[in-house]
């Protein structure tokens, strides 16, 4: 597939959703951003956390309703006794709002780094946290889940556990039905291990029940745990074209050295029968991920990513046809104090500019990540 680096600085304003760098709680990340019919902004997180892994993720809620200048304070929809993350939100109209995100007992994988902890109150603390993660807690809350709003954010109904996972959740077709392209969650074990294939599946009663469609082959020679956290999105035509994260996997038969492939870079597919059948992936050769795909106005397919390697920040693609060929490395911003950041999602606003929020350190390596925000435009 056809892929051109601009590498150029896109004119952009930057700001704030949220941050506390210096509190106890003050981590967040891996954000997702919708917009109401009223204009106004959600971007819900995993936020109110220690670290990047850690017992404490809750999904938090934040509104603006000036445009992004200004934002609510952080409100927790979910705290379950584990750790809360991947926090996806949709517009679903006239005010209802749907949230995803997945539960993970991680006893196995983080409870050993206590010892290796500083702080006594951190230690302690790490250690309550813990403490909730039960045999029995991890039996319900362990898995997948979508959360459905009819009043804007303000109350929610039940969870509902779900076959699927992804960062930036479903997306709304023009049918008014969901689609999930996501990743199975079937257990902790396997999820770790990234059994499974991407696949798809779809809603129409606002994501109450779900039926599966189709999965995504294979790249030759690799393996299924080499693909994580897709993005999809709808063209006028119907045509679904979807990007998933690719990167190397420890025990796979194959080094993506020997396969010629990059990891950290992205493969993609499509679908012209609603994600019942995928074409095999493409590999698009270069750095940056995991992706984020929104359909301008102007018809301009736009990809948001996150950029890990010096200089750190959040990055653009744009095609001009459909995504058959990509423009890539439109800089957003190349400030990130470490590679601890991205997973960017947009929105388009009025005016056509684009509003992407993102997690970063807002400052230094010392600081605790934020949800950070860029409102820019391409020359269409």
């Amino acid at each position: 597939m056809p892929i051109s680096s601009k590498h150029t600085h896109v004119a952009a304003e930057h700001g704030v959703v949220t941050s506390f760098p210096g509190e106890f709680f003050g981590y967040f990340g891996w954000p997702s951003i919708t917009r109401m019919d009223d204009g106004t902004l959600c971007v819900a997180a995993s936020g109110l956390r220690n670290t990047h892994v850690c017992p404490f993720g809750r999904s938090v809620l934040m509104t603006s309703t000036d445009e992004g200048r200004s934002w609510t304070s952080p409100r927790v929809v979910n705290d379950s006794p584990l750790d809360d993350r991947d926090t996806g939100l949709v517009s679903l109209g006239n005010g209802k709002l749907l949230m995803s995100w997945f539960v993970t007992d991680n006893r196995q994988s983080s409870m050993k780094k206590i010892d290796d902890l500083k702080d006594q109150e951190q230690k302690m603390r790490w250690r309550e946290g813990f403490a909730r993660m039960t045999d029995e807690n991890a039996a319900h809350w362990a898995g997948a889940w979508v959360r459905y709003s009819g009043d804007g954010g303000m109350t929610w109904d039940a969870p509902v556990n779900v076959p699927l996972t992804t960062p930036h959740g479903p997306i709304r077709l023009q049918s008014g039905e969901l689609l999930f392209f996501g990743k199975p969650y079937g257990n902790m074990a396997k999820l770790v291990q990234g059994d499974g294939k991407i696949a798809a599946m779809r809603s129409a009663d606002d994501g109450r029940t779900w039926a599966m469609l189709g999965s995504v082959p294979l790249y030759p020679k690799t393996v299924e745990g080499n693909y994580h956290e897709p993005h999809v999105v709808e063209l006028s035509d119907g045509k679904l074209i979807g990007l998933i994260r690719f990167q190397g996997k420890a025990d796979a038969p194959h080094s993506l050295d020997d396969l010629d492939l990059i990891n950290f870079s992205l493969m993609q597919t499509e679908s012209t029968d609603g994600g019942q059948t995928w074409t095999p992936v493409t590999p698009l050769p270069f750095h940056g991920s995991p992706p984020h795909l929104l359909r301008h106005s102007s018809g301009l397919l736009v990809c948001v990513y996150g950029y890990r390697l010096k200089p750190y920040g959040q990055r653009a693609m744009i095609s001009r046809d459909q995504g058959q060929n990509w423009e890539t490395d439109y800089i957003l911003r190349d400030d990130g104090p470490d590679s601890d950041l991205g997973y960017p999602s947009s929105v388009e606003m009025d005016d056509g500019s684009i509003f992407t929020v993102y997690y970063q350190k807002p400052a230094s390596v010392e600081d605790k990540c934020a949800v950070l925000w860029t409102r820019w435009r391409l020359d269409t």
